[in-house]
C-alpha cells in the first residue's frame, strides 16, 4: 500500500530549535541504507502479507529507526475510525514490523473498533509478531463472546502462533467452544503447541514462506498423496492443514488446483485457510475458484473475505472484475476485504511488482 505518512513522519514539520525526540528502536531497528521510512516499511509489509518468503524478508530486513512521536502518529492512524481502512491497515503493518511493547499497546487499543476485518487483522499481526507480551490481550479477545467469531478465531490462532506453552490451558478450555470455528481453531493451536514441545529445536517457520502457520508442513512430497490428505474429511484437521502447507510450499499449478478443491470442503475454517494459502501461492490457476467462492452469498463471510484478499494478492487482471463486483457487498467484512484487496492489487501490480521474486520452487 502507498502513502501512509502521518504528519509526524515529516522531519521538516519540527522546529529547528526543537531538540530531536528520543529514538525508539524496535525489532531490527536500524535505519536501512536507503533511508526507508516507517510508512514505506509498513507498505512493503502489507504488500508482502501473502507473498513468498523472499518478499517479506526484504520488508522485514529493512529495519528502521523511529521516534516515539512517529510511533504515536502511526498508532493514532490505526485507532482513528475516520481514517480510510487502507491507511489503517498500513499503520497496522508498520507497527507489526516495528514490534516491541509500544506497537503491541497501540494494536491492542484497536480491538474496540467496529470493523471485524480490522480486528481480525490485529490478532493476526500480534500472532505473527510472536511476542508473549501480546498473550493477555489475545486471551481477552478469545474470551470475549461479544467479539465476532472470526476475531475470536484469529485470537486463538495467534496464541498458537506465539508458541508459548502458557497458552495451552486456555486453548484447551476453548476446544469445545459453541462456535465451531473458534473450537476448531483452538484444537489446531493446541496441536501446534504440543507439536512444538515434541519437536524442540525445530524452526517455527519452515519453507519458502515467512508466515507462522497453524501447522507445520507435512513431510510427504508426493502431490497426489498430499491432495488426498487435504481433501480427506475423516482425517484430523491438523493433518489436513499439514498437507495444505506442504502443497503451498511445493507451488505450481498442480498444487494450486489441488488446494482450490479444498474450497468445497465442509469446514468453514478449513475453507478460509485454503483461501489464505491460495493468496500466498499467487497462482492464477486458482482465480476461477476463488472468484466463484467470493460470489456465493451463502458462503461464510470469513471464507469470502479470504478469497477476496487472495484475489488482491494474485493481482492479475482476471481478479479485478470479481473484486469490483463485491466492493459494495451487503456483508461488511466482504465489502471491506474487497476494498483492501483492490489496494493490495495496486501494490502487487505496481512498483513493488518489479522487485517481486519468482514463485518458490519445491526443494530438490
Amino acid at each position: 500500500m502507498r502513502g501512509l505518512r502521518p504528519p509526524a513522519f515529516s522531519s521538516a514539520s519540527r522546529s529547528r530549535e526543537e531538540p530531536p525526540p528520543r529514538e525508539v528502536r524496535s525489532g531490527a531497528a536500524t535505519r536501512s541504507p536507503a533511508g526507508v521510512t516507517a510508512a514505506e516499511h509498513g507498505s512493503a509489509l502489507w504488500a508482502s502479507r501473502l507473498s513468498p518468503r523472499g518478499a517479506e524478508d526484504q520488508a522485514l530486513a529493512g529495519g528502521i529507526m523511529v521516534t516515539e512521536q512517529e510511533v504515536e502518529a502511526i498508532g493514532q492512524v490505526l485507532v482513528d475510525p475516520k481514517q480510510p481502512l487502507q491507511a489503517r491497515f498500513r499503520a497496522l503493518f508498520t507497527l507489526r514490523g516495528l514490534g516491541g511493547p509500544g506497537a503491541i499497546a497501540w494494536i491492542s487499543r484497536a480491538f474496540d473498533d467496529d470493523s471485524a476485518l480490522l480486528k481480525h487483522e490485529l490478532a493476526y499481526c500480534l500472532g505473527q509478531m510472536q511476542d508473549s507480551r501480546a498473550i493477555p490481550v489475545l486471551t481477552g479477545v478469545l474470551r470475549d463472546t461479544r467479539q465476532e467469531p472470526m476475531v475470536r478465531h484469529e485470537a486463538g490462532e495467534a496464541l498458537g502462533a506465539i508458541g508459548n506453552p502458557q497458552a495451552l490451558e486456555l486453548l484447551r478450555q476453548y476446544c469445545s467452544d459453541p462456535v465451531v470455528e473458534v473450537a476448531e481453531t483452538c484444537q489446531l493451536a493446541v496441536r501446534r503447541l504440543e507439536w512444538l514441545q515434541q519437536h524442540p529445536g525445530q524452526p517455527t517457520v519452515a519453507g519458502p514462506y515467512l508466515s507462522v502457520d497453524p501447522a507445520p508442513p507435512a513431510e510427504e512430497r508426493d502431490m497426489g498423496q498430499l491432495r488426498e490428505a487435504l481433501l480427506d474429511e475423516t482425517l484430523p484437521l491438523f493433518d489436513r492443514y499439514r498437507a495444505m502447507f506442504a502443497l503451498r510450499n511445493a507451488g505450481g499449478q498442480e498444487a494450486a488446483l489441488a488446494l482450490a478443491e479444498g474450497l468445497r470442503c465442509g469446514s468453514a475454517l478449513f475453507r478460509h485457510e485454503v483461501g489464505y494459502v491460495l493468496g500466498q501461492l499467487q497462482h492464477e490457476a486458482a482465480v476461477p475458484q476463488l472468484a466463484a467462492t467470493l460470489a456465493r452469498p451463502a458462503e461464510s463471510p470469513m471464507v469470502r473475505h479470504e478469497c477476496a484478499e487472495a484475489l488482491g494478492a494474485i493481482a492479475r487482471p482476471s481478479c479485478l472484475a470479481a473484486l469490483h463486483a463485491h466492493a459494495a457487498d451487503p456483508e461488511r467484512v466482504v465489502r471491506e476485504s474487497c476494498l483492501v484487496a483492490l489496494d493490495m492489487y495496486e501494490q502487487e501490480s505496481g512498483p513493488f511488482q518489479q522487485d517481486r521474486p519468482e514463485q518458490p520452487r519445491p526443494p530438490p
